[in-house]
């Protein structure tokens, strides 16, 4: 195990895709989604402990989260939770990890995860992250993971690989573009091209090197966070990191500093992943009976039904017939009865609800 490297773990979101049973009391990342008796948190703490002391992971959270990620990771300190006032995105995020890294230990190289995506090949992935650190040890690059494509996705981004990496596996190359989200012609491109991956949106590099990248590309966030050095760990941290996010912009890692430094290479992989973004991505890596549907909780019967995602609290018992490629999702206090299809609108019904009936339900 490496002292020197640290896994940063993304978990400020709210998940408001997995409306209902993802609420802003408990985001999908404290939830208990695949039905394996963890939260995707803890899975993705878990994934990481092989490769990581425990005093070396940092959650990176909205305060109101911290307890949840006390209750769910035990095995870190309270100082370990990073509790950002206001959500900023992910650049603010990592600039804020990285000012805590700094201050301990400058020779860090680090991970960076979200904590709601699922991995179907935990030891390929493992293998892949120790690929990658070595390789950002080498060549002081920031390097994403970029996973092989199984089809057209229109809900992922894309990077589309250059040359091959100098003194390096055949697996990384520089990174030639990033593209949003395509429409579905564009991802049909993309797919059969052989030169796109998904954007994974896990990332390995040196403290150094990312130090250098905000330096270069995003100085008014570095310069704001390298402030906040001196008061990390002492009575003036809260006031001081509150005065950091407000006057901090909202900026993404990936249009902030990646689609602009010339040393970003991506690790091609495939290790069967998701970001677990909609019910429809969940659906498609659950198991399923002959007629495709996909229990995930609950006591259910169904009839005339298929292709279709239900999920019940577990001692429900729900008879459910004549849907086709529906989501059916009862928080108990809260049901969604959607075309999966259609669940791209999930988050304007969670607006009108917040509009019609206050955020109580949300």
């Amino acid at each position: 195990m490496e002292n020197n490297t640290y896994c940063v773990i993304m978990a400020g979101g709210v998940g408001s895709r997995f409306w209902p049973l993802s609420k802003s009391s408990t985001p999908k990342q404290f939830l208990d989604i695949l039905g394996t008796g963890k939260s995707l948190l803890r899975q993705t703490f878990e994934r990481f402990t092989a490769l990581c002391p425990n005093e070396n992971f940092l959650v990176v959270t909205s305060a109101e989260y911290a307890d949840k990620v006390l209750e769910q990771i035990p095995e870190i300190k309270a100082e370990q939770v990073l509790k950002e006032p206001f959500r900023r995105n992910t650049a603010p995020c990592i600039a804020y990890a990285n000012s805590w890294i700094r201050t301990r230990n400058p020779k860090a190289r680090i991970v960076v995860t979200p904590a709601d995506h699922l991995i179907m090949n935990e030891e390929v992935f493992r293998t892949n992250i120790l690929s990658g650190l070595d390789f950002v040890s080498a060549h002081e690059a920031l390097l994403t993971l970029g996973i092989k494509p199984h089809r057209p996705e229109t809900g992922y981004g894309y990077i589309q690989v250059g040359a091959k990496a100098e003194n390096a596996a055949e697996t990384f190359n520089k990174v030639k573009t990033f593209t949003e989200k395509p429409n579905a012609e564009l991802a049909k491109v993309f797919f059969e091209s052989g030169e796109f991956f998904w954007n994974s949106g896990i990332f390995i590099w040196t403290l150094k090197a990312i130090d250098e990248a905000f330096a270069s590309h995003l100085s008014e966030v570095q310069n704001l966070f390298v402030k906040l050095d001196s008061a990390i760990g002492t009575a003036q941290e809260e006031k001081a990191l509150n005065d950091t996010y407000i006057d901090c912009k909202n900026i993404s890692i990936d249009y902030g500093v990646m689609e602009k430094a010339e040393n970003v290479f991506v690790q091609t992989v495939s290790f069967g992943w998701s970001d677990l973004g909609t019910w429809s991505s969940l659906y498609e890596y659950s198991p399923q009976d002959k007629n495709n549907n996909a229990v995930i909780s609950g006591q259910v019967l169904l009839y005339d039904t298929n292709d279709s995602i239900v999920n019940m609290p577990a001692d429900k018992v729900a008879v459910i017939q004549g849907l086709d490629n529906y989501i059916v999702v009862d928080s108990g206090d809260a049901l969604l009865i959607c075309p999966k299809d259609n669940e791209q609108q999930i988050r304007q019904f969670t607006t009108d609800i917040k509009a019609e009936f206050g955020d109580k339900a949300l």
